[in-house]
């Protein structure tokens, strides 16, 4: 299809109807306007669509708490104690993991924490992390507060990697040759698996190995990849993952969060961490002894009981993410952005380089998002796109996000962007 893109509603619409997933997007709720119309919702990548079959989900949960109170902990057709159980199988997809080496919890910074005090275990000689200098401002700070934890200045011991001087994302030679360069000085290397704001797919593959080949541990922060873009987590011998569940993984504000540990670190019981009684062994559990002894796997990484509600509404969503598939959902994605940017273009050419973005051109390099740079005025632009019924994502200094979600994003979304975008160019 790339070949045959078309600047036309009736393309929009042909496509729509040749697109596999088309029906998916009956199965979400858009943002309306006064007059009852559809917005167009290009926002994924900030918050996703709520499904429609999330309220039987948490409804079902609801009314277990009514009929059961406490007894639901092991009555309720789902039973709550084990109700992270439930969720793992589905969640290994989406990351591609083995369902031991993923649990479902808490929410994305405070599993980062958690998967810090284990993996970045700094010496006198090794003892730095390695993260973009765009990271996520979460990430960063998260960062800075372990070297802290540790009695390190964070300008001594975090590595920034930065793009080269004009250019907008980082280059993963760039990346590599600093891991070489510092290898013995690292203890881990931290990044985004999609960086937020450029939306740069990085190599999460040959980055894990080279940090691997000079030493250190190696994580990933995939708030904007899971549900995105296909990953291997355990192929890649990644140490660890965390991952939010209210983006591309419509799983509602705030939601609940993932973590990946890998299975060779599954049963080291000498892993420092910081325990609670979920992480002990569930057959001793309740026996209320001292003594934490840690489930093997993921598991082993719990603090507290499960969050019943936020994980039914995931429940929901990981039922249609496994009818879909990965595989299915990325080969859409690719097409529906690459017909976003040839919008783009289509805009520069009638209106004169009036937008670029700093997202790789390469569909290899990046999501379902693209980070738009207006010639001029961009947060006015932005503002009069909102007016227009556009929700789209300001990001400081001067980026306009946009994430056409394939799951529930049509090509006549995308032309509806085109056409609205252009009626405030030639205004």
């Amino acid at each position: 299809m790339t070949q045959d893109y078309q600047a036309t509603r009736e393309f929009a619409k042909k496509a729509d109807q040749k697109d596999p997933l088309h029906a998916y997007r009956n199965r979400f709720y858009f943002p309306k306007n006064d007059k009852g119309q559809e917005k167009v919702y290009l926002c994924g990548n900030s918050l996703g669509l709520q499904p429609k079959n999330l309220s039987e989900y948490v409804n079902k949960e609801l009314e277990e708490w009514k009929k059961w109170g406490v007894d639901g902990h092991l009555e309720a057709e789902n039973p709550w104690l084990y109700y992270h159980h439930f969720l793992r199988q589905a969640a290994a997809r989406i990351v591609g993991a083995k369902p031991i080496e993923v649990v479902i919890m808490n929410n994305l910074t405070v599993n980062l924490h958690l998967m810090m005090i284990s993996f970045y275990r700094p010496t006198k000689q090794r003892f730095k992390i390695l993260i973009e200098a765009s990271a996520f401002p979460s990430d960063q700070y998260a960062v800075e507060s372990q070297a802290r934890l540790h009695g390190y200045e964070p300008d001594e011991a975090i590595l920034e990697i930065k793009p080269r001087k004009g250019e907008s994302y980082i280059r993963n030679e760039d990346i590599i040759d600093l891991i070489k360069k510092e290898g013995e000085h690292i203890a881990l290397v931290m990044l985004g698996g999609i960086n937020y704001y450029t939306g740069q797919v990085f190599d999460m593959k040959s980055i894990a190995k080279a940090a691997h080949e000079v030493g250190a541990n190696v994580g990933y922060d995939l708030a904007h990849a899971a549900g995105n873009i296909e990953l291997s987590l355990h192929e890649w011998n990644v140490d660890f993952a965390v991952w939010c569940t209210y983006k591309y993984l419509n799983s509602g504000p705030g939601g609940t969060s993932g973590v990946f540990v890998h299975e060779k670190h599954a049963n080291n019981k000498e892993i420092p961490r910081l325990a609670g009684w979920w992480g002990h062994d569930e057959a001793a559990r309740f026996e209320m002894k001292k003594g934490f002894i840690p489930m093997p796997g993921a598991d082993g990484w719990q603090l507290s009981n499960a969050q019943i509600l936020p994980m039914a509404a995931h429940r929901a969503s990981l039922a249609i993410f496994d009818e879909v598939g990965m595989s299915e959902i990325r080969k859409k994605s690719v097409e529906l952005t690459g017909y976003l940017a040839f919008l783009i273009a289509k805009l520069n050419e009638e209106f004169g380089e009036v937008l670029t973005y700093i997202t790789p051109q390469n569909p290899e390099q990046r999501g379902a998002q693209l980070s738009l740079v207006a010639k001029k005025d961009g947060r006015k632009l932005y503002d009069a796109l909102t007016a227009q019924d556009v929700v789209a994502d300001w990001r400081e200094p001067d980026v306009i996000r946009i994430a056409p979600a394939p799951l529930y994003n049509s090509y006549s979304d995308c032309f509806r962007f085109y056409e609205i975008a252009k009626t405030l160019f030639k205004n």
